[in-house]
């Protein structure tokens, strides 16, 4: 006996559709699996805040009650009329000219040779102490020649810088030594001016000033019978041992 089916209920003439129904339902089921989201709720405290109204005080508004300002006082104008006549001469003030003009004449005055005075102007002479033809006279240096003048004259000199000498405290906390060259000037009338020096630090050139200012006031050097200002210069060693 022949088995016929029903055409109308065939299971698998579908199939296809139903596969692709099933098929897009899983990918949308598992797309929102992949989606879904937790969040963690934390406890939260809920208070209560309680709002106090502040009332502020009405400031009362006081009405000061000022005078007014005086008027000023009427300002009185005064009319003084003077008539005149309408003829009126006045001066004029003529004023001259003091320009030389072409046509004025010049006076020729020949001044005389003997009509000149000639002023002579004494010019200080500078001469240094290896050159002077007299040296200048240190005290206790009286009465000798020119040679024992200029020796008794170093040796004082050398004297008076070991007795007045003073090492700066400051130099020698900071170690600084060296030679200071000085240099000064015996004036015409034996005082000693325009010191100058230079060494290796200020504070040894203060000191090397202020023992030269000591020296005492001396006869000063001639040159050809004639005070004039003698150039000077003298070393002065500053050294320690360590």
């Amino acid at each position: 006996m022949e088995v016929k089916k029903n055409p109308e209920i065939e299971v698998g003439r579908n199939s296809s559709l139903y596969f692709a129904i099933g098929l897009n339902l899983m990918l949308f089921l598992s797309w929102l699996a992949l989606e879904h989201k937790t969040y963690v709720y934390e406890d939260v405290a809920v208070e209560t805040v309680n709002m106090e109204v502040i009332y502020e005080e009405d400031i009362p508004i006081i009405t000061s009650k000022i005078p007014p300002a005086p008027a000023p006082p009427p300002i009185v104008v005064s009319q003084s009329i003077e008539i005149v006549d309408d003829m009126v001469e006045i001066e004029e003030t003529v004023i001259e000219s003091t320009e030389t003009g072409q046509d004025d004449a010049i006076s020729e005055h020949i001044v005389a040779v003997g009509d000149v005075i000639v002023e002579r102007m004494e010019e200080e002479v500078e001469v240094a102490f290896a050159v002077i033809e007299e040296v200048p006279v240190f005290p206790g240096c009286e009465g000798l020649d020119r040679a024992q003048t200029k020796a008794c004259f170093q040796k004082k000199m050398q004297a008076h810088v070991v007795k007045n000498f003073n090492y700066p405290q400051t130099a020698l906390d900071m170690g600084i030594q060296g030679r200071v060259s000085v240099v000064f000037i015996i004036n015409s009338e034996g005082v000693t001016t325009n010191v100058r020096s230079r060494g290796p630090d200020k504070i040894l050139e203060v000191e090397a000033e202020r023992i030269i200012s000591l020296l005492p006031k001396m006869q000063p050097g001639k040159q050809r019978g004639k005070a004039v200002k003698v150039a000077y210069a003298v070393p002065i060693f500053f050294k320690y041992e360590s």
